[in-house]
């Protein structure tokens, strides 16, 4: 289902509040759902008949393992000359992130391409 009238700016179903696109909260109790964001109104009698539905995927095992696999395949980024303390490869790929608080240096992580050895580095 779909909502619209005077003065609102979105076509949307109902679980979006007309005016400023927010999402409505269920309605629970009382006679109005209320925007939490703009204060729009609609009667709950507009929610009768309708089923909620809510899915949620997290980490599911079979979808990490593919990306892990995935990752393993390839190995892209950009190289620095530095020696593999494993195997003695003179070049490493390299990635930085931010792992610690934002007035702190980035953390450094080198791969081995040859024999996929990983080093980190704080800097």
């Amino acid at each position: 289902m779909t909502s619209v009238s005077a003065g609102e700016m979105f076509i949307t179903d109902l679980d979006f509040c007309p005016r400023c696109g927010t999402v409505l909260p269920l309605p629970l109790s009382g006679n109005y759902v209320t925007c939490k964001l703009c204060d729009f109104k609609i009667d709950v009698k507009a929610f009768d008949g309708i089923e909620i539905t809510t899915t949620a995927e997290i980490n599911r095992p079979e979808a990490l393992l593919k990306q892990a696999e995935e990752a393993d395949t390839e190995l892209i980024g950009p190289t620095v000359d530095r020696k593999c303390t494993k195997c003695g490869h003179d070049e490493m790929i390299y990635t930085t992130r931010q792992t610690r608080s934002a007035d702190e240096g980035q953390t450094v992580f080198f791969t081995c391409p040859q024999c996929r050895f990983q080093e980190i580095e704080y800097s």
